[in-house]
């Protein structure tokens, strides 16, 4: 793998010093931006889009509301499970930061002393964006561009190769996927479960939306903090 961070006619190389060179020519104000974007913004903004995507489908409803939470919940935990993937595969790879080998950068931010290949940012914000994009496209398409800006970042910012960056996607890819079916049975029944409970329900689906079989011929609804079905409407009636 040392041979991957020896500079010449490598095109990892080339495209880390072409991208990078962005900054070297960019103003300083623009470049700390691009720093805190690239190191905490772009994390906090798949933060803010996976609540978003919860509060969208527990807003929907349906009967599909209980697996489309759990879809959502797998997002992060896939992230989560990517980045410890990623340790074992970062220790024996052992592939210094660009910075260490190669002279010139223009480095963004300090303090990076652990090994380059792969990217926990591009790992951790794709793993994210793909579980979002299972249960629903338009946030997991938004998902995934966040996740380029963040793998752009990386590379601007002279601390992560090109290399390192597309492993970490294909990481969070792989993780995502792969274990979504196992994620799935397991997180179902759960967001079941609490889909039919009176106090936190409204966690799985928004209060006034219709509970799936609770009666025939109209559903039974959460309204304020219990379940009311439609023969309580009736007699309320």
């Amino acid at each position: 793998m040392a041979g991957l961070a020896e500079s010449g006619s490598n095109p990892d190389v080339d495209l880390l010093y072409d991208i990078n060179r962005l900054a070297q020519d960019a103003p300083h104000w623009f470049d700390r931006g691009v720093g805190f974007v690239g190191e905490y913004g772009l994390l906090i903004a798949m933060g803010l889009l996976a609540a978003a995507c919860w509060w969208s489908v527990r807003r929907r409803g349906g009967e599909e509301a209980a697996s489309s939470v759990a879809a959502v919940i797998w997002a992060p935990l896939a992230a989560g499970i990517a980045v410890l993937v990623n340790v074992p595969i970062r220790d024996f790879v052992a592939r210094p930061r660009p910075f260490v080998d190669h002279q010139g950068l223009d480095v963004l931010v300090s303090g990076k002393t652990d090994y380059s290949f792969v990217s926990d940012h591009a790992t951790l914000t794709m793993a994210v964006a793909v579980g979002l994009f299972i249960t629903h496209r338009k946030f997991g398409l938004i998902g995934i561009g966040l996740a380029l800006v963040e793998g752009f970042c990386r590379i601007y910012m002279g601390v992560h190769y090109p290399t390192d960056v597309i492993g970490g996607f294909a990481l969070g890819t792989a993780v995502a996927l792969l274990l979504s079916p196992l994620a799935m049975l397991l997180l179902t029944p759960l967001t079941k479960a609490v889909e039919g409970s009176a106090r936190v329900g409204g966690l799985i689906r928004a209060r006034g939306t219709a509970l799936p079989g609770s009666g025939e011929g109209e559903d039974a609804v959460l309204t304020g903090a219990q379940v009311v079905r439609p023969e309580d409407r009736d007699l309320a009636a």
